[in-house]
């Protein structure tokens, strides 16, 4: 499920303002300490942080 590449560079984890990446169904911040997974329906991402998990 890629997400357009010119949105991916403009989109920030809301939790620390992390860059996020592409995952397979959802988005995920590349911060060490945060490192939260949002979701993304329909091809829009979920950015809220209620909405987050955190990867095992």
């Amino acid at each position: 499920m890629p997400v357009d590449a010119g949105l991916l560079e403009i989109l920030a984890c809301p939790a620390c303002h992390a860059p996020l990446t592409d995952g397979e169904t959802e988005l995920v911040c590349t911060s060490d300490t945060c490192g939260l997974a949002y979701p993304v329906r329909d091809d829009i991402p979920v950015l809220l942080v209620d909405e987050a998990r955190r990867p095992a």
